[in-house]
């Protein structure tokens, strides 16, 4: 998992998707999942 800035360039990827959990905002992929991220 990248924990990046900004993870805005992930989530235009597709089957990426953006979840808040505990306050952290974070991107999964099931179709591709080297695109997980955390936005630090």
């Amino acid at each position: 998992m990248k924990v990046r800035r900004s993870p805005r360039s992930l989530k235009s990827q597709p089957g990426s998707q953006v979840v808040r959990r505990r306050g952290r905002v974070y991107v999964i992929n099931k179709k591709n999942p080297r695109f997980k991220a955390r936005q630090g």
